[in-house]
C-alpha cells in the first residue's frame, strides 16, 4: 500500500533545478513528504509505501509559473472582429460576449484554461477575472481551480469607469467602486492562505488605469498594503496606452503608478512593453515586478517588451500567457520560447538563452508572486514539478537535452503539484477532460447564437 504523502521522483536523465547554484543534475532522484522537497540525491532508497514515478528518458524542471492571465476568456478563442484588432478594439469587441458570462462560463472557462497551461508545464498560475456578469464572482474560478488541482492565485480584478464616463467598458461591466472594496475585503478574509504550502493566494487587481479612477487605484493600494495581499495591473501595454496616460493624467504610466503606491516588491504589472528608461528604473528601484506576455504581445501587435533592458537594470520578470483571447493558446512553455525568440530579435542571439527564459519561466515567475519555496528544485521548496519525455521525437538529434526551449516537447509527460499527480502519460488525470471539452463546445455555441 502506498502512503499518498510520499513521491519519488526516480531515474530522471537531468534535472534542472533553478535553485540557487543553477546546477543541471544527471540521474538523481527527488523525494516530496507532505508536498515538499525533503531530498535530490541519486539512488533515493525506497521502502515500498511511495508513489513513484519513473522519469527515465525524461527532463525534470521546477513546474512553471504563469504570473498574468484571463482565463475567462478561454470560451472567446479566435473571435472574429477581434482577430485583426489593436488592444482597444479588440476589448469593444469582445466586451459585449463576456457580457453574457455567468458562473458556469466562468467555472468552465478556469477548468479548460488551467488544464491547458498544465499540460504546458505550469504548476501555479495567477489569474485577472475583472468582470462579474450574471451573478458570477472570482469563488466561482477559486472552486474550478480546485478541481484541476494547480496552485493558483487569483486575483481581484475590478471596473468602475463605463462608456458613459469616458471609459472603454460598456456601463454594464463596471461596478460602484464601495461594491468592489467590499467584495475585495470578503474574498481575502475567505480564502487567502500565507502558508509556505498554500494552494491560494489572493491579489487585488483594478483592470488598467483607463477602467478605473484614480481613488480606486489609491483605495485599492491602501487596502492591500493594510491587509498584506500583493496588486497587480495592465501598465504601459501599448502606444495607445502610453497616449492615453498622457492625455488623461498628464504624466507617464509609470510615473502615475508610482504617484497612486503602485510600485514596491507587493505589486506587478502586466506587459509595460512601452516603458521608457526612466520607468524601468524606477522598477528596478522599487522592486516592483513585471509579467512579460510575449506571445499576446505579438498578437496584438502591441511590441516587443524591453526585457533584456528590464533584466539588465535589475528588475524582476515573470512570464504570463495572457488571456486566451488575445494569445489563442495558454502554453507557458511556448511563452518561454517567444520571449527568448524576441530578445533575440531586438537585441542579438546571445541576448537571451535557453537557460534565461527558462528562469523567468520557473524562480522568476514565483519570485513575482512572493512565493519563493516555488519554481525551484531543493530541499524545503514545494514539490511542484514538471516530467517532460526527452526520449521522442521532439528531442531527437539535440546535443544539450537540457535546452528545452530550443529542442524539446511542448507537453509534459507528467506533472507534480505539492506532491500530487496532476498529470500523467500526458493526460489530465484530476478532471474528465471529455466532460469538460463537451461542455465547452455547448457554451461557446450558445454565445454565438
Amino acid at each position: 500500500m502506498t502512503n499518498k504523502n510520499l513521491t519519488v521522483i526516480k531515474n530522471a536523465d537531468l534535472i534542472i533545478s533553478m535553485d540557487d547554484f543553477r546546477r543541471v543534475l544527471n540521474n538523481y532522484d527527488i523525494l516530496i513528504s507532505d508536498g515538499q522537497i525533503q531530498k535530490v540525491e541519486k539512488n533515493i532508497r525506497l521502502n515500498g509505501l511511495e508513489k513513484v514515478i519513473d522519469a527515465a528518458g525524461c527532463l525534470v524542471t521546477p513546474g512553471l509559473v504563469n504570473t498574468h492571465h484571463h482565463l475567462f476568456q478561454s470560451l472567446t478563442k479566435a473571435v472574429p472582429g477581434g482577430q485583426n484588432a489593436l488592444l482597444f478594439g479588440w476589448l469593444k469587441t469582445l466586451y459585449p460576449i463576456w457580457s453574457r458570462f455567468g458562473p458556469e462560463e466562468i467555472r468552465i472557462s478556469t477548468i479548460l484554461g488551467l488544464s491547458e497551461l498544465a499540460l504546458s508545464g505550469c504548476t501555479m498560475s495567477s489569474d485577472h477575472l475583472y468582470l462579474f456578469p450574471n451573478g458570477a464572482t472570482l469563488d466561482d474560478t477559486i472552486f474550478a481551480a480546485r478541481e484541476v488541482g494547480l496552485r493558483f492565485y487569483p486575483t481581484r480584478g475590478s471596473m468602475s469607469i463605463g462608456e458613459s464616463l469616458g471609459g472603454l467598458p460598456p456601463d454594464s461591466l463596471v461596478e460602484k467602486e464601495q461594491d468592489i472594496i467590499n467584495d475585495c475585503v470578503r474574498l481575502i478574509d475567505k480564502f487567502n492562505d500565507t502558508s509556505p504550502a498554500s494552494m491560494i493566494r489572493i491579489g487585488l487587481a483594478p483592470c488598467s488605469p483607463f477602467s478605473v479612477t484614480r481613488e480606486l487605484m489609491r483605495d485599492t493600494a491602501v487596502l492591500a498594503r493594510d491587509k498584506k495581499v500583493t496588486l497587480h495591473t495592465h501598465l504601459a501595454e501599448n502606444e495607445e496606452d502610453i497616449a492615453y496616460s498622457l492625455e488623461k493624467f498628464g504624466c507617464r504610466p509609470g510615473q502615475y503608478a508610482e504617484e497612486l503606491g503602485w510600485t514596491g516588491k507587493d505589486v506587478w504589472h502586466a506587459h509595460c512593453v512601452k516603458l521608457d528608461k526612466q520607468e524601468i528604473n524606477l522598477f528596478s528601484r522599487s522592486r516592483t515586478g513585471v509579467s512579460h506576455c510575449p506571445c499576446s504581445n505579438c498578437r496584438l501587435g502591441s511590441g516587443i517588451a524591453p526585457i533584456n533592458e528590464m533584466l539588465t537594470s535589475g528588475v524582476n520578470v515573470g512570464l504570463g500567457v495572457d488571456g486566451s483571447a488575445s494569445n489563442d493558446s495558454g502554453s507557458l512553455i511556448s511563452e518561454a520560447r517567444q520571449a527568448m525568440l524576441l530578445q533575440r530579435v531586438s537585441n542579438g542571439a546571445d541576448a537571451m538563452s535557453a537557460m534565461d527564459a527558462l528562469e523567468l519561466a520557473t524562480r522568476g515567475g514565483a519570485d513575482i508572486l512572493g512565493r519563493p519555496e516555488c519554481g525551484r528544485i531543493q530541499i524545503g521548496a514545494r514539490g511542484d514539478l514538471a516530467i517532460w519525455d526527452i526520449s521522442g521525437i521532439d528531442s531527437a538529434g539535440s546535443w544539450d537535452p537540457a535546452a528545452l526551449l530550443l529542442a524539446g516537447p511542448k507537453k509534459v509527460k507528467h506533472l507534480v503539484v505539492e506532491g500530487r499527480i496532476i498529470v500523467c502519460d500526458g493526460n489530465i488525470v484530476t478532471v474528465k477532460m471529455s466532460e469538460v471539452l463537451s461542455e465547452t463546445k455547448r457554451l461557446v455555441q450558445n454565445l454565438q447564437l
